[in-house]
């Protein structure tokens, strides 16, 4: 009995530390070496047609997948990046009637707990009073959140397997008093995912000038002067850069930051990647430049799409303040700007190339 109780704790240490080392990025980059190449093929099962045969018995159960909430026609699902205007355009949907808007429901502030959201509000966040009425009542979705939504595995094909994922978008969507709209930040490169799982739901995509993006999520520019290199960048990083960097160089290797000169090469990169994702999986994709100078078109435009016919469009244009612009000249001149963005476009290219041959 001894021997066999030490044994049990030897091994529960062990797997510990082995738990806790398999965390580590050293880990994930051996794991991703290692792995190259043998993770790409999928079992022969689908030979036969994607939809999978029944069952021979009849008194078996069956599969409910096309009852469930993933399938509905009239969920909306934004994507933007941080500092983009996102949270103006969650905020003008959250003005219409028959509908429930959500803001970024992956946030770690986690939006239906009152003891972890706490009742701060951005300044710069132009008309809100809160993000997270939305979410009242909804405290049994603290059983399905995770916080490394935020952070890991933040590209996701459309054969990745996150079941706890799609259950917790499906509980919002079930919840909402009329058509859901989620606003996301951080499925950019999660949309292969999420058209797969939830095929008939319609994306809006948001983008904004990249030089101006950068400049905002910098909040004061002056802070980190362009002439800063990329080692000094840590203490300045507000909107995760690194942290997004980090976990998406196994799939996007320059996204390293021992090979990346300044901070703004990063940022260009994911900006990048993700118009690209953007406009390849949205239903509609759409500038902050053009929603803040052309509201009342573009908001036409956007609610023909999604089938939206009732909407008050004056009390939504009262709601669109337009920033300042080109503040990035106050930070560089063109030259500076595009050297970095010359730079990441050829890597780009060449990337592109040699995953298409």
């Amino acid at each position: 009995m001894m021997l066999s109780s030490v044994r049990k704790y030897s091994r529960n240490r062990l797997f510990q530390f082995i738990r806790r080392i398999s965390e580590t990025d050293d880990a994930r980059a051996m794991a991703n070496q290692t792995l190259r190449g043998l993770l790409h093929g999928r079992p022969a099962l689908d030979s036969q047609g994607r939809k999978l045969p029944a069952a021979p018995y009849t008194e078996l159960g069956h599969s409910l997948l096309q009852t469930q909430t993933s399938l509905r026609s009239d969920a909306i699902i934004i994507t933007a990046r941080f500092r983009s205007g996102s949270t103006l355009l969650w905020n003008l949907f959250r003005q219409l009637d028959d509908v429930t808007a959500y803001y970024e429901p992956f946030n770690e502030r986690r939006w239906f707990d009152p003891r972890s959201r706490g009742n701060k509000i951005d300044l710069t966040h132009k008309h809100i009073d809160d993000y997270w009425r939305e979410y009242n009542g909804l405290d049994r979705l603290r059983a399905f959140y995770r916080e490394e939504w935020i952070h890991r595995n933040l590209y996701m094909d459309a054969t990745f397997w996150d079941p706890g994922m799609k259950q917790y978008v499906e509980m919002l969507m079930e919840a909402a008093s009329g058509r859901p709209v989620l606003q996301f930040n951080r499925i950019d490169f999660r949309l292969p995912w999420f058209r797969q799982h939830f095929p008939h739901a319609k994306i809006v995509h948001l983008y904004r000038h990249p030089r101006d993006q950068w400049c905002s999520s910098l909040m004061d520019p002056t802070c980190f002067p362009a002439s800063v290199k990329m080692s000094l960048f840590h203490s300045h990083d507000k909107f995760y850069l690194m942290s997004w960097a980090k976990d998406l160089q196994y799939h996007f290797p320059f996204l390293n930051e021992d090979v990346i000169s300044h901070p703004y090469q990063m940022f260009y990169y994911i900006w990048k990647l993700s118009y690209i994702f953007g406009v390849r999986y949205a239903d509609y994709s759409l500038s902050f430049e053009n929603l803040v100078s052309d509201t009342e078109q573009k908001l036409i435009e956007l609610f023909r799409v999604l089938n939206i016919e009732k909407y008050g469009l004056e009390r939504l244009k009262s709601l669109v303040e337009r920033p300042p612009t080109e503040r990035w000249k106050d930070y560089a001149d063109d030259a500076w700007f595009r050297s970095h963005e010359t730079l990441c476009e050829t890597v780009l290219a060449e990337f592109w190339e040699a995953m298409t041959v």
